[in-house]
């Protein structure tokens, strides 16, 4: 955001100051500046991009401080703040020891539903995520995560949702919720995007963590197993409209029932 402001000159005249990202510049044509990044931001971002371009691969170790920071042109305590923003994004990680060092990892899939879980969580006991709009969020994945894993599902797939259905009879209610996760879970995996099992998953946790159990039933568990099977056997088929179909019905059910069961 740009203001210009008057002030008196030394001269009796006027002279234009321009302020710019809260800083005043002198001169009526004085350009836009932006912020110089510090040293340690920019070794982490030389680092960064070729860890992302794999030119770093997984794995692979780094050079030592010194010879990192000879290379850089700066100093030791630069090169270990950047390794230390690396090391918060799950990019790099260090080893003590004689075999030790700084070594190449990226975030896996798992790292990041965390990451996105603890911050939705925050949302939702903040009160600016309400319940509704987890469950329209999660409607708008699944049921289209169902008609993806119809399409793209493999033998894997198949027998670990099978896997998942199991007669609800006998279960305790926390063996139930654990069955009825996997089976999303796998419906997630089988859709076979990645992003998608990162959107979701967060989502789903968040719901299942803040639900209570005690307005659960028989009645309630023989409907979500009924469901679970009928959507099993539209992927079995490979007919994706009636998986979708299917998961968008059982969604709605649970959407009204968890309105009872919701604790944050």
């Amino acid at each position: 955001m740009t203001a210009e402001r008057d002030r008196a000159g030394g001269s009796g005249g006027r002279r234009t100051i321009r302020v710019v990202a809260g800083r005043s510049v002198e001169g009526s044509d004085a350009p836009p500046v932006k912020r110089v990044r510090k040293a340690y931001e920019q070794v982490y971002d030389q680092l960064r991009e070729l860890i992302v371009r794999g030119e770093l691969k997984r794995g692979e170790r780094l050079p030592g401080e010194i010879v990192l920071a000879r290379q850089f042109g700066v100093s030791r305590g630069t090169v270990r703040e950047a390794l230390r923003a690396l090391a918060a994004h799950n990019l790099v990680r260090t080893a003590k020891g004689a075999t030790g060092g700084t070594f190449v990892t990226l975030p896996t899939v798992d790292h990041i539903s965390a990451f996105l879980q603890a911050n939705i969580a925050l949302l939702s006991e903040a009160n600016d995520v309400t319940l509704e709009e987890f469950l329209e969020v999660r409607r708008l994945l699944e049921v289209f995560a169902a008609r993806q894993c119809a399409l793209r599902r493999t033998d894997a797939d198949i027998e670990r949702l099978r896997q998942a259905v199991v007669e609800p009879s006998g279960l305790a209610v926390e063996e139930q919720f654990l069955h009825n996760k996997d089976f999303h879970g796998a419906v997630l995996d089988g859709a076979g995007n990645t992003l998608l099992r990162i959107a979701a998953q967060p989502i789903f946790s968040i719901l299942q963590t803040n639900l209570t159990r005690e307005a659960l039933n028989a009645r309630f568990a023989q409907r979500v197993d009924s469901d679970h099977r009928a959507i099993l056997h539209a992927i079995e088929r490979g007919d994706g409209d009636a998986a979708a179909a299917e998961m968008d019905e059982h969604l709605r059910y649970l959407s009204r029932t968890y309105k009872s069961m919701w604790t944050a």
